[in-house]
Parts: structure tokens; sequence; C-alpha cells
């Protein structure tokens, strides 16, 4: 039985009524069957599924960029009329290309979103904004008709800038409706890669760690006593790791180190100095700066070199590296970044048995059209925008869009399912979104059902 939990939209409403829900679990025959027994066992016979493949992923990457919808970096690259919800899955002409105009018919359009616009402009990304802004699902005030509104807002990159994305796009597989897990800002859609449940809204709080003194808020939090997915690895005598650039810097310091030459922002703080509240793991006493689990981001590319890359591997480049809009940061400075660390990921030996995934934590404040699910069942916390997702390396399947709605929990409900062989094992969201196996290709890896 497969379970697909955690997301409704409103086309789906008609494949309900029809006598089947493609979201709510139970495959269609699972009731009552008719006919003798005899019957039974032969048609059971015959829909036996194949032995499943062997399980080729070893190691799992997750890097997380930051603040940006999937219109804003894909609006162009998509070919389909916005609204039109295509089925086929290959190529650009299968998914939604952002639509014209904001919904609010205002405005003259999108704003040209490269290096220049990005560093100078940082849109109002808080709970209360967005929800503002996305109007019970009308999508239509980002533009113009709630406080935070801002025509900059409507912002899509040209053909010219992140072309590497959009290589990766066609090259691999791309998620359309992956979408931000809670409405609001990153480090409460961060905890959801951890621990794939609510724990504070916006950036409220800021873990009990090195590093806390250099960044807002005020509000310091440590978690005891509960389990991460990194937990559950732990206890399996499985290995992770989080690498975090300018965390030895920041250690190093007596106070705040000094920015590094080549951050635009020229300050001892964020975006320049490594922020202990763009790690989840980090807010959790049992990895709070435990060097058994946190390092420097140089470190990773040693670990590859000496064989010591872990089962479960998070990435978080500083934040003029990690695309957030406003302070100076350029885009093409975080997709270097990440081309960077994808590069040493697939040309190392590691090639054969990682699975690279590549998203953003949340959309930023930036304009999406395409309505989020319904709020989630296990945490009645309400969905954000859509992010981009791209799943890279062998395993992805090639020039694939999936349409499953997906959220940060699915690559927890992922790990779970390919690294510890059962699901839902946070008894959170993980029970009941949908996992990736829709981004990987069948043919060599044992991808999930869902």
């Amino acid at each position: 039985m497969v379970r697909r939990l955690g997301f409704a939209f409103p086309s789906l409403v008609l494949l309900a009524a029809c006598g089947s829900d493609p979201l709510s679990g139970d495959d269609a025959g699972d009731g009552g069957a008719t006919g003798d027994a005899a019957g039974d066992t032969r048609v059971e016979a015959e829909a036996a599924p194949p032995p499943p493949l062997p399980k080729n992923i070893q190691h799992i990457v997750v890097i997380v960029q930051e603040n940006h919808t999937f219109d804003a970096y894909f609006g162009h690259t998509c070919k389909a009329t916005a609204g039109s919800n295509p089925t086929c899955n290959v190529g650009p002409n299968c998914c939604e290309g952002a639509p014209d105009k904001d919904p609010s018919d205002a405005g003259p359009g999108p704003v040209v979103l490269d290096d220049a616009e990005n560093a100078g402009y940082d849109p109002n990304h808080k709970q209360a904004c967005e929800l503002s802004e996305m109007n019970g699902g009308k999508m239509d005030r980002y533009v113009t008709g709630a406080a935070c509104s801002n025509p900059k807002n409507f912002a899509i990159v040209p053909d010219t800038v992140l072309t590497t994305y959009r290589d990766w796009s066609t090259q691999y597989a791309m998620a359309d409706r992956y979408f931000q897990p809670i409405v609001g800002s990153t480090s409460s859609n961060d905890m959801y890669f951890a621990v794939a449940k609510y724990q504070f809204t916006d950036n409220d709080a800021k873990p009990e760690t090195n590093g806390a003194g250099c960044t807002l808020p005020a509000t310091k939090t440590k978690y005891t006593g509960v389990t991460t997915v990194a937990d559950l690895l732990i206890a399996k005598g499985l290995t992770f790791g989080s690498y975090n650039q300018g965390y030895q810097a920041m250690l190093n310091a007596t106070l705040c180190p000094a920015a590094p030459a080549d951050c635009p922002a020229h300050i001892p703080t964020v975006p320049c100095d490594y922020d202990p509240s763009d790690n989840p793991f980090q807010y959790y006493a049992q990895f709070a700066d435990n060097p058994l689990y946190m390092h420097d981001y140089d470190q990773l590319a040693k670990d590859i070199a000496a064989s010591k890359l872990p089962n479960l591997v998070f990435v978080k480049g500083l934040q003029y590296h990690n695309e957030h809009p406003g302070y100076g940061t350029t885009l093409s400075a975080g997709e270097a970044f990440v081309q960077s660390t994808v590069e040493t990921i697939l040309g190392s030996a590691y090639a054969s048995d990682t699975l690279v995934l590549l998203t953003w934590d949340e959309g930023g404040g930036f304009f999406d059209h395409v309505t989020p699910p319904a709020d989630s069942k296990a945490d009645g916390k309400p969905y954000g925008t859509r992010v981009p997702m791209l799943a890279l390396g062998k395993f992805a399947r090639r020039n694939f869009i999936s349409h499953v709605p997906m959220e940060h929990s699915s690559i927890v409900r992922f790990v779970e399912w390919e690294l510890l062989d059962a699901t839902g094992q946070l008894s959170a969201r993980d029970a009941e979104v949908n996992g990736i196996g829709s981004l990987l290709d069948p043919t060599t890896t044992r991808a999930p059902p869902d």
C-alpha cells in the first residue's frame, strides 16, 4: 500500500470524485475483492512486483540555497502556459512558465532578476507578509494590495543568468511542485530538514551555539531529547555530517570574525560570517557544535578525498554564497559555490553511489503563481510558495519534470526509505508527505513508489 498524504490541490478533486484519491493512501483494489480463492491467488501472482533493485544510493548530499521561488528562477525556462497543469514529464514544455503579469493585473510584468537586482533588493519574507501576499491562495498581492507589496517582488531571471541551474534542469530531474514547508523565513523552514515538523515561526530563535552572538535574533534555543533524522542514522551505525562555510573562522574568532575579502557587504556578521541559525541540526543539544558532526565547508573536499563522506550530508554556504537577496549578494556567486560543490562530489569516486539534492530553503517573498497545498495535517502549519528542487547525479532521471507535491520533509522521508528501510520514523510530516522517488531513475536504484 502506497502512502501519499499531506497535500491537496483543487485540480485533483475531480480524480477523487471519480473514485480514486491520488494523495490519500490505498491503491484501488485494496478493498473487498470478489471471486473465488483460486481466482484471487492467480490475480495476486500476476500482479506481484519484481524483486526490488539493490539500494545503490549510499550517500545523500543536501545543498540548501536561499530565498527564491520556482517562478523567480524557472519562470522563463518552463514553457507550458501558467495554469495549464501539464501531465507530460520530459523537458521544459512539461512545466508551467510564470504568467506575463501578476494575477492582480497590476504593474508592467516581472522585473529582470539579475546580479544587480538580487544584490540591491531583499523582499519582506516574514510569515505575516507572505500570508497577506498569498491572499488565501489567490497569489495576487505580491505587486500591490498588501502592506508589503512591491513590484520588485515579481522578478524572473533572464536566460543569461543561472545557466548552470538551467542546464541541470534538462540534464537531470527537477520538481515543479516542491513547496517550502511553512510560510515565512529561513530558520523555520530549515527545521523540516532535521525533524520534519514545526518548531517556531520565521527566524524567531537561533541555536545556543558558537556564533549566536554575531547575528540576530537575541532569543537562543537548544532542544533536548528531540530525535532528528541524523539520530536515526547514527542509531543504525550510519553517519551524518554538516558542512558549513565559515564555521571554522567563527570557532577561531575571539568575537565575530572579520569579513572575507570577497564579501560585498564587508561587515563582521551576515552575510559575510557563518550564521548558526542556517544549520537546523545546531538547534539540537546532541549536535550543537559537536565536532563529530559539525564541520567547516572546506572539510568536505578533504573528507571526500579521504573516503570519509558521511551517509547524509548537509551543505550550507555563507549568505553571500547562497543567493540570499540584498546585502550585495549576487546570484552568480551562489551558483559558482554550488557548481564547485557538485563537481567536487560528482567528480569523485563517490559519484557511483551518491545522490545530490539541490533546493532552496524558502521563496524569500518573491512571487510564485501556483497555489500551495492545504495546511499540513501533521502540524497544522500553512505551506508557502514553491521553491526549486533538482536531483543530480547518476540516480536522477534525465530531462525529467516531476509534478508530485513535495517539501523539505520529503527528503527526510526518502532518507528513511533509502537508508533506514522504513518511513515515518519521526512520526511527523515524514509520515504524510510524498517522497522524492519520482525524481529518480528506477533502472539505477530502488526508487520508492511515492
